[in-house]
């Protein structure tokens, strides 16, 4: 996997993923940035909020459950201290389905995030994750 970072000016970067997908990053304009992009902490939530977005639909398919829609919200607390990594992260799955079975929603999110979310296991090394989720039959 390669990636590439490219400093556009201020605190403001664009970055291209290896598969050609472009995002562009920036700061808080007390920091200097002019508040145009994700901040880079940003975008390894969202990277945590994907990752385990993916495996729980695809495990929850596999299941045969009927997933209709999936939102993933995530809330995460960070050191006072640098270095300022992530020290707790409670992730709120929100799911809506028809006759969705909560066993088989805890086992996909359980298998998630300690199995296939690389994310997750990466996260886990500094931070508490918590999990949560609410089913919403359609």
């Amino acid at each position: 996997m390669k990636a590439r970072v490219q400093w556009l000016d201020g605190r403001a970067f664009v970055g291209e993923s290896g598969s050609g997908h472009a995002v562009v990053m920036d700061g808080a304009p007390e920091a200097g940035g002019r508040n145009i992009g994700v901040r880079p902490m940003e975008m390894l939530l969202l990277g945590l909020g994907g990752c385990t977005a993916f495996d729980v639909v695809m495990i929850l398919e596999r299941m045969r459950e009927k997933v209709a829609a999936l939102d993933v919200a995530l809330e995460a607390e960070r050191a006072a201290e640098d270095p300022k990594v992530f020290t707790h992260v409670k992730i709120i799955y929100k799911l809506t389905g028809k006759g969705l079975k909560p066993a088989n929603v805890e086992r996909a999110i359980n298998l998630s995030a300690e199995k296939y979310c690389s994310a997750s296991i990466m996260f886990g090394k500094t931070a508490k994750i918590e999990h949560a989720f609410e089913i919403i039959e359609e």
